[in-house]
């Protein structure tokens, strides 16, 4: 983790909280070969704007992603 917080901006920020199956990143396309840095800018977003229907909706995406296989 140090290596990657010496090199992308508020990379460590990301660990504020438990990581679960899914999340903002992965919903939105940033999975696999992605930058760190995008991964980590939406990851940041997601803990700061925290809300209930930002959850609702990564949860309905995800639903979307596994039912409709996008992204393969």
């Amino acid at each position: 983790m140090d290596q990657f917080s010496a090199e992308f901006d508020r990379y460590a920020h990301r660990h504020r909280v438990q990581s679960g199956l899914t999340g903002f990143a992965q919903v939105s396309g940033l999975r696999g070969n992605t930058s760190i840095a995008d991964r980590a800018r939406f990851d940041n977003y997601y803990i700061e704007h925290w809300s209930l229907w930002l959850d609702m909706k990564i949860i309905v995406r995800t639903f979307s992603e596994v039912l409709f296989a996008r992204g393969r």
